[in-house]
């Protein structure tokens, strides 16, 4: 009979009802035993009970041994790709670390909402005390991804507040990971310094949540840098550029070898691939994110002109950026032994890859320039072009959250390359001074802008006046109103949190989020909105909704019925305020029903009378959502 172990657990119960199983199992071979207990249906409390039993089945279930290294890639299958297939690990050791800090993580995103609900919702909001103690945890980032990430794959109609939170999150840590990389990139010696990688790192900054890598971009460019190859091969069989491997270093000096590259780059990349500029919609940031550029086939002068100059460059031709103004272009020197500006052809990559002399570029912005615009840039300098261009759609943004996010985004960027740009620094402070977040860090910015240009003292002293101002409001936070609906000035309310609602004249789908006794909104916005129309006019319950088009708006009761047929309403922020869809209505969570502590049985009974009275069995079924877009205030 097999003697019980008496080590210490690792993460087991009770392993008594294992004996009887354990008794017939030690007789058999070490590696047969391995076998059944990688079984699908034991999970790793099976296994922490199979290895207390007996000192047999303890040493066939090693820390370095298949079964733990089956469960470790059984729970978190996403990690495998960080491990090595012929080293050796603890996989017990690493998944008690995995599990651990999955604990950690979870318990920190579910105390979020609780300090934060009553802060100004906003896209670009940083939730700094929750992002330092992901810090202090001292866990393994790729672990803390993972289990972010595991979060936010989970049941799409549950925990929403849950995966709110995690997504800003996962979000602020890939940006920092960034940060460090790009960091890394500016200190490396500018001739080591390729312009695809930076534009990756700008892409990947923007755009965090998006699977973006050098390494699938590279293969994208290198499947069109074939594709160019194919097209020179019939037309010159012995180029050069065909003979070269991918790690050789040379340039092609004979320019009639360089022009037939460049024809067949033009031929493959703009007759071929049909990519263009995009002059229809050319302020959309989509047009300088490299992956973009690709998957869509279009984009600016400058996110095309990376392209192009990669790919001439893979096939052995020097192109040079210039940073010529309003029109990012390319030279090509056709005299090796002069600079003068006459002796390049300039190429307009937005242009399908005409080529001009040097006076002709003038005509592209109808407007002369000095010689100093024709000249060569550094690959810092033409990031810094195309973060200014992004932080330019930045500004010219609408004031909503998703223009405040790029205009964010880009600040990051261009003060990561240059650092002291006064104006710069303090259109950083005065946005987050805008937006009421992170107070401590625009004393910072605001500090390093009075050190270097003491000028600026009567800016920077009236935020800093009124920074400490808001840092000492937070400190006492003022109690959020409740509104009950069983209030005698309430009994008008029709409606409550949840309800899936749909506008009787604007027609767009919409879900409640808050709502007023009467219109609260400045006498202004009831003139622009022409409130006084309505039948009831301003004197009657407004509602707080989430738009499916991404929106929020302010909506007169009259205006408002009960969708027929519930749906899910894709909004970003959708899980600030509920924590499930349940077919027919949201759930609201914790910190919005303190708010309004009546509406979750109103709303609950609404449902009731509306739906299952229709449908017994299962309520009305929802459909898929559609996109979501920014924030307004609209149509009452």
């Amino acid at each position: 009979m097999a003697t019980p172990y008496t080590g210490d657990r690792v993460l087991g119960t009770n392993p008594v009802i294992f004996e009887s199983f354990a008794n017939h199992l030690t007789d058999l071979p070490a590696e047969l035993l391995e076998h059944i207990l990688r079984f699908p249906v034991l999970n790793h409390i099976d296994i922490c009970n199979v290895s207390c039993t007996c000192k047999r089945l303890h040493d066939v279930c090693h820390g370095r041994g298949k079964v733990w290294a089956h469960q470790y890639k059984l729970r978190w299958p996403r990690l495998q790709r960080l491990y090595r297939q012929n080293e050796s690990y603890d996989w017990l050791k690493e998944f008690k670390t995995r599990h651990v800090v999955g604990q950690q993580i979870r318990r920190t995103v579910e105390s979020i909402s609780k300090r934060f609900f009553t802060e100004v919702p906003c896209v670009g909001q940083v939730l700094g005390d929750s992002f330092a103690e992901i810090d202090s945890l001292g866990a393994p980032e790729h672990f803390c991804e993972d289990e972010l990430l595991t979060i936010l794959n989970s049941d799409r109609r549950k925990s929403l507040t849950l995966k709110y939170y995690a997504k800003k999150i996962l979000y602020f840590l890939r940006q920092q990971n960034i940060l460090r990389s790009l960091k890394m990139f500016l200190e490396r010696p500018p001739e080591q310094q390729s312009a695809l990688e930076g534009a990756v790192l700008v892409d990947q900054y923007c755009s965090p949540l998006t699977d973006v890598t050098l390494e699938s971009i590279s293969a994208q460019i290198e499947e069109i840098a074939d594709k160019v190859k194919k097209y020179l091969r019939v037309k010159n069989a012995t180029h050069p550029s065909l003979r070269a491997g991918q790690d050789d270093c040379f340039v092609l000096e004979d320019l009639e070898f360089q022009r037939q590259v460049i024809c067949a780059l033009n031929v493959v990349l703009y007759d071929q691939l049909q990519y263009k500029g995009n002059e229809r919609d050319y302020y959309n940031p989509l047009n300088s994110y490299i992956h973009q550029v690709l998957l869509r086939q279009t984009g600016i002068p400058i996110s095309l002109s990376v392209l192009y100059m990669t790919l001439a460059r893979k096939l052995r031709v020097p192109l040079e950026p210039i940073n010529f103004p309003n029109h990012f272009l390319l030279r090509w020197c056709q005299n090796q032994k002069s600079g003068d500006i006459y002796d390049y052809i300039y190429i307009d990559a937005f242009g399908n890859g005409k080529q001009l002399a040097a006076k002709e570029c003038e005509y592209l912005i109808r407007h002369q320039v000095t010689a100093d615009y024709y000249g060569a840039i550094s690959t810092s300098q033409l990031l810094l072009r195309m973060v200014g261009n992004l932080l330019n759609i930045g500004k010219r943004g609408e004031g909503n959250e998703k223009s405040y996010q790029l205009l964010r985004d880009s600040l990051d960027l261009y003060l990561m390359i240059n650092p002291d740009n006064v104006q710069y620094l303090l259109l950083q402070a005065r946005l987050y001074f805008h937006l009421g977040i992170w107070p401590e860090k625009v004393l910072d910015i605001l500090q390093h802008i009075e050190a270097l240009d003491p000028s600026q003292h009567s800016a920077v002293g009236y935020l800093v006046q009124h920074t400490l101002e808001h840092i000492q409001h937070k400190r006492h936070p003022v109690e959020p109103e409740v509104k009950r609906c069983s209030a005698p000035e309430h009994r008008d309310v029709q409606y409550s949190l949840g309800l899936v609602m749909k506008h009787k004249r604007s027609g767009y789908n919409c879900v409640i989020y808050g709502w007023d006794p009467k219109c609260t909104m400045s006498q202004e916005w009831i003139n622009t909105m022409r409130v006084h129309q309505l039948s009831k006019g301003a004197d009657q319950p407004f509602y707080n909704v989430l738009v499916q088009d991404g929106t929020c708006r302010y909506a007169a009761q009259e205006n408002l019925e009960p969708h027929s047929t519930p749906l899910e309403i894709a909004h970003p922020e959708v899980g600030r305020y509920f924590t499930e869809f349940s077919d027919t209505h949201y759930v609201a969570n914790e910190e919005l029903q303190t708010c309004y502590p009546e509406d979750i049985c109103k709303t609950s009974k609404t449902v009731e009378e509306l739906y299952h009275s229709l449908n017994p069995k299962s309520g009305q079924p929802p459909e898929p959502t559609a996109n979501f877009q920014d924030h307004d205030l609209l149509d009452p």
